[in-house]
């Protein structure tokens, strides 16, 4: 039974790494401060503890709470870095706030887990430090370019998990996330993610909002799949730290088309309300994961269909 400390465990990616290392029988503490995770999402960890004879224990804080950290991490082998303010309209609007979660937080985290000899640390970066470049798909060796402070931020946090790997010997892994959905992602927040805004809009029989013309892509990843990569990345060679990786499914969408295949699922069509797009926002998007498959062993356990199909049934 190894000891794992989830940092943003309330919230959608972190509350289902929750899950899977509670079913697997593993120690699990949850840091959140309920900024933007939900306690709900961590109602059944009683649940999934009796399910996989898992322990649990929820730590309530910032992550830049440096008495908080520091007793959260004691004692543990793994940190999985969820924690974020994740959105790039938010960092548009207060770069200061989400700069000094995002950044600050992440190099606090960090400077803790080498304190408690933690033995592998996972970061969820994120595909928006890859900018606006046309070049398809995205792949590990492109220069960053990021075009809002969310994506710098992201890097910045990436860079110095690769720093401490390699000035300080602490074993880093950092995840650039392609558009992840999936059960319990919240659609009643200002910044909500595309694929819950759109099953709510189909649930409710209302419209959905796009900016843009909706010929946009992306390449959406279900939340399975970054569970997947997070629980490889524990258990990899040691030569697969200090470097990032893609994690998505390899293929991209329009928001047009994404509109149509959530309201084929839920038996209705979805009008649309074409909006101004958002700056920040990128165009097109879409991952090389070979990466992640030769040195972590990834391949995606659902695809995008499956994935909707999924999301739907537990909304």
């Amino acid at each position: 039974m190894a000891n794992f400390v989830i940092t943003g465990g309330g919230g959608f990616i972190g509350s289902n790494l929750v899950e899977a290392l509670l079913r697997r029988g593993e120690r699990v503490v949850a840091l959140d401060d309920f900024s933007s995770g939900r306690r709900s999402n961590l109602d059944q960890a009683e649940e999934w503890c009796g399910a996989g004879g898992g322990q649990y224990t929820l730590v309530e804080g910032d992550i830049r709470d440096e008495a908080l950290v520091r007793r959260a991490m004691d004692g543990a082998d793994y940190v999985l870095h969820q924690a974020a303010v994740p959105s790039v309209q938010r960092s548009v609007q207060d770069p200061m706030l989400t700069n000094d979660v995002n950044v600050n937080g992440t190099l606090l985290l960090l400077e803790e887990a080498r304190r408690a000899g933690v033995r592998r640390f996972m970061f969820a970066s994120s595909s928006s430090l890859y900018g606006e470049s046309e070049t398809l798909p995205k792949v590990e060796t492109m220069p960053p370019a990021p075009i809002s402070p969310y994506g710098l931020q992201k890097l910045t946090g990436e860079t110095y998990c690769l720093l401490y790997n390699r000035l300080y010997g602490l074993q880093t892994i950092a995840f650039r996330y392609f558009n992840v959905f999936g059960p319990r992602q919240d659609p009643g927040s200002d910044y909500s993610a595309v694929v819950p805004l759109f099953i709510a809009a189909g649930q409710a029989g209302g419209r959905a909002t796009i900016y843009g013309d909706g010929m946009q892509t992306r390449d959406f990843t279900y939340v399975d799949n970054v569970v997947q990569a997070n629980l490889l990345a524990c258990r990899a060679p040691v030569e697969a730290c200090g470097r990032a990786y893609n994690v998505a499914c390899g293929e991209r969408i329009t928001l047009n088309e994404l509109l149509r295949r959530v309201g084929e699922i839920l038996g209705r069509e979805i009008p649309a309300d074409h909006v101004d797009p958002r700056p920040g926002d990128i165009r097109h998007s879409l991952a090389g994961i070979e990466l992640a498959v030769s040195r972590l062993g990834y391949v995606p356990d659902a695809d995008l269909g499956a994935g909707l199909r999924r999301t739907v049934e537990a909304a």
